[in-house]
């Protein structure tokens, strides 16, 4: 073998351990991104003081990035309440989907710090200040949420007590009345409890 053929071999080993490197280290850090068929953002309304139905979205997308920055985006058009009259007059009346398309939730976890938790344990509780945007209003909100450990490439993010939004804060207390007047209804409950359980892959 000659010392060209030589050189060109070291080089090609070389070049395959740079890119060995590289891959490895794009599979640590890269993004956590949801596995949106596999989770859920979910919401009760209550009428007529006593009558409680469960809807949810359809149609919700998210990452982690690797900073700790959350963004989680909510299609409000895909509002599903199992009553197909009812989600057309949610997303017209209610959501205002024509101006105001999506929720938006922006927070920071502290990835290092909730690391080490879940090496202890693969679960942990613990308080996530949120930024939610909706209708146009953004608002701080607490969650009580769990983190889940569902191998290396998976963790659960979900809520341990449901957040409550209130319709005043987000200027919806028109949409609500709206609604009323078109079922028929003495009242609605302006504040809704929703849950979440996001699943999200690296």
């Amino acid at each position: 073998m000659g010392r060209m053929e030589k050189l060109m071999n070291h080089a090609s080993l070389l070049m395959k351990a740079i890119l060995a490197v590289i891959l490895t280290s794009i599979s640590v850090t890269a993004d956590w991104s949801l596995d949106a068929k596999n989770s859920n953002v979910s919401f009760v309304t209550i009428k007529a003081s006593e009558i409680a139905e469960a809807h949810h979205f359809k149609t919700v997308n998210g990452s982690v990035a690797e900073n700790g920055s959350v963004n989680i985006a909510i299609d409000l058009a895909s509002v599903e309440t199992n009553i197909d009259i009812r989600n057309e007059r949610m997303q017209k009346f209610l959501f205002e989907v024509v101006d105001y398309p999506t929720a938006n939730v922006t927070a920071m976890l502290d990835l290092s710090t909730l690391e080490k938790e879940l090496e202890d344990s693969n679960r942990t509780r613990f308080n996530l200040p949120l930024e939610l945007s909706l209708h146009g209003v953004k608002s701080e909100i607490d969650a009580d949420v769990y983190v889940t450990k569902l191998g290396d490439d998976q963790i659960l993010v979900e809520t341990a007590a449901p957040i409550l939004i209130h319709a005043d804060d987000f200027g919806l207390l028109g949409g609500v009345a709206k609604l009323m007047e078109l079922a028929g209804l003495d009242a609605i409950s302006p504040a809704v409890p929703v849950s979440v359980s996001l699943i999200f892959k690296k």
